[in-house]
C-alpha cells in the first residue's frame, strides 16, 4: 500500500508539473500579448505556441526523470528540489530552442520564453513547497507514514530511534528491533519499541510484517552479517540502509567516490566538487564581478583619488594569501594603512585605534570600500564572490595546528564575503566561530545561498563595528 501510494505520488508530480507548464504557457501568452503592457507585432497563432508548450511539456517530464527530479523526497532537502527545477527547465528551454531551431521555427517571441521560463520555475517551485509543507503536516498526523525495522539494539539502534522519534514530520515508524544478544531491561522496555527477535528470524519478519526499510545498525565486528541480511532484504523487495559505526567521522551527508575501480566513502561532502556547481558559480561570479565593477566604477575612481590624495604610496595594496587547495595567491585592497617600504615584515592584526591606519584607510575598512578591488581577483579566477575569506600564509601555519578542520575551509575558493562574515564574524571575532561557518557553507553550497549571503552583506556589512 505504501510503495503504491508513493508510485501514485511521483505520477501526481509529474501530471501536475505538465498541467503547471500549460498554465505557465496561458500566464506567458496573456501577459505579453493580451495584457496591452508590452507593444508586439502580429504573433503567430496561439495554437502553435500551444503545440511548443506541450512538446516542451514532454521534454520537461523526461529531463525530470533522468535528473531524479521525480524519485522519493520523504529524506531530501527542498533546496535540493529547487536546485533540480531550476535545472530541469533551464535545459528543457534549451532543447525546446534546439528543436525549433532545427525546425526553423525562428517566429516565437523571445520575450514570451522569458515569461514562459520564469512562470515554469516560479509555479512549480511554489506547489511544491505548499505540497511539501501539507505532506509533512499530515504524516505528523499519522498519515502515509513508512515502516522501519532496525537490526541492531545497541548503542547505535538507539541513537538512531531517539533521532528519528525527533522528526516526525518525516512520516516512519518503528516497529521494532532485531538482535542477537541485547535484551531490554524494564527502562529500554517503556522507552523503545520491542526486540522482535534475532537476527535469524528476520526472513518470517518481513514475510508477516508490512515493512518498507531496514536499519542497519550493528556495529564493525558484525559486518560479515550484512551480506545475508541484504540478500533477505532485497528478496522480500526491502530497502536497507546501513549506519556505518564510525559515522561520527563523516559529514552531514557523505556521499561515494569511486577511485581505481574501488568505492570509496568521502569524508568531506563538498557540492563544487560536483563539475556542474563549479561552473554554474563560476558563470556567476564572472556576471556578478563585471557588473559590480561597472555599476561602482564611481565610487572605485574617488576611492583611489582619496588614498593617493591622502598618503604616500600606492593605490593598491598587494598581499599574499592562501587560496583554493592551499596555493598563493596576490590579493588586491584599496591601501588603508601607512606605507610601508618593501621587505617590511607585518604580521601583527589589525586592531581598533591601529596607529598604522591612515585616517582615509579608518573609513574604507570600517566601510569595507578597501574590498572592492577584490572583484578583479574574482575575475582572474583567484577568488570567488562568496566563500570563506583567504588568510595570510604566516597565520595558516599557526591556526592549521590551533584549529581542527581549519585547512577545510581551502576545498574552495575563497570569497569577497562569506557566511561569517554575513553574520558580523569579522576582525576581533572567534576563529572558531569563523571556520565553522565556513564549513557549514562549504557543505551546504547552492547558489541561492551565495545570493543569501551576498543580499545580506549588502544590507548589513558597509558598515561594521568589528572591521578595523
Amino acid at each position: 500500500m505504501i510503495r503504491r501510494s508513493q508510485g501514485l505520488l511521483t505520477q501526481l508530480y509529474i501530471l501536475t508539473d505538465f498541467a503547471v507548464v500549460q498554465i505557465s504557457f496561458l500566464l506567458a501568452w496573456w501577459l505579453k500579448f493580451e495584457s496591452g503592457w508590452i507593444p508586439y507585432e502580429s504573433p503567430m497563432p496561439i495554437e502553435k505556441y500551444l503545440l511548443w508548450s506541450l512538446i516542451y511539456g514532454v521534454i520537461a517530464s523526461v529531463t525530470g526523470i533522468v535528473v531524479a527530479l521525480y524519485s522519493p523526497k520523504r529524506k531530501k532537502r527542498f533546496a535540493d528540489e529547487f536546485i533540480k527545477v531550476i535545472q530541469v527547465h533551464f535545459i528543457s528551454l534549451f532543447v525546446l530552442i534546439s528543436i525549433m531551431f532545427v525546425m526553423k521555427e525562428i517566429d516565437i517571441s523571445r520575450v514570451y520564453l522569458a515569461f514562459y521560463l520564469g512562470f515554469n520555475i516560479l509555479l512549480i517551485i511554489l506547489y511544491r513547497y505548499f505540497l511539501k509543507a501539507s505532506l509533512k503536516h499530515f504524516r505528523e498526523k499519522g498519515y502515509n507514514r513508512q515502516f522501519v525495522l532496525i537490526v541492531g539494539a545497541g548503542t547505535l539502534g538507539k541513537r538512531f530511534y531517539n533521532n528519528l522519534k525527533q522528526y516526525p514530520e518525516l512520516g516512519y515508524e518503528v516497529v521494532g528491533f532485531l538482535d542477537d544478544n541485547q535484551v531490554w531491561d524494564t527502562l529500554d522496555e517503556r522507552h523503545y519499541k520491542s526486540i522482535l527477535g534475532n537476527l535469524d528470524d528476520l526472513e518470517s519478519i518481513l514475510n508477516e510484517k508490512l515493512i518498507d526499510e531496514v536499519v542497519l545498525a550493528l556495529p564493525l565486528d558484525a559486518h560479515s552479517k550484512y551480506t545475508n541480511i541484504i540478500v533477505l532484504c532485497e528478496k522480500a523487495g526491502v530497502r536497507t540502509l546501513i549506519i556505518p559505526d564510525f559515522f561520527d567521522y563523516l559529514p552531514a551527508r557523505p556521499y561515494f567516490d569511486n577511485f581505481a575501480g574501488m568505492p570509496m566513502i568521502n569524508v568531506r561532502d563538498i557540492p563544487l566538487d560536483v563539475a556542474g556547481n563549479r561552473l554554474f558559480k563560476r558563470l556567476f561570479d564572472i556576471i556578478f564581478a563585471l557588473f559590480s565593477i561597472i555599476i561602482t566604477s564611481p565610487i572605485l575612481l574617488v576611492v583611489a583619488i582619496g588614498v593617493k590624495c591622502t598618503s604616500p604610496g600606492p593605490i593598491i595594496f598587494k598581499q599574499e594569501r592562501v587560496g583554493l587547495n592551499r596555493r598563493n595567491f596576490m590579493m588586491y585592497k584599496f591601501r588603508s594603512m601607512k606605507f610601508q617600504p618593501k621587505g617590511t615584515v607585518d604580521t601583527g592584526w589589525t586592531t581598533e585605534n591601529d596607529p598604522r591606519r591612515t585616517r582615509f584607510g579608518t573609513f574604507l575598512r570600517s566601510t569595507s570600500l578597501d574590498e572592492l578591488p577584490q572583484f578583479f581577483n574574482v575575475l582572474m579566477g583567484h577568488m570567488s564572490v562568496v566563500g570563506p575569506r583567504p588568510e595570510r600564509p604566516y597565520y595558516v601555519e599557526q591556526f592549521r595546528d590551533e584549529i581542527p578542520k581549519y585547512m577545510v575551509k581551502h576545498h574552495v575558493r575563497p570569497g569577497i564575503t562569506g557566511l561569517a562574515q554575513s553574520e558580523g564574524l569579522r576582525g576581533d571575532t572567534s576563529i572558531e566561530d569563523r571556520i565553522n561557518h565556513d564549513i557549514f557553507y562549504i557543505e551546504n553550497w547552492t547558489i541561492l545561498l551565495d545570493v543569501k549571503i551576498i543580499i545580506k552583506t549588502i544590507k548589513n556589512g558597509f558598515k561594521n563595528n568589528n572591521a578595523y
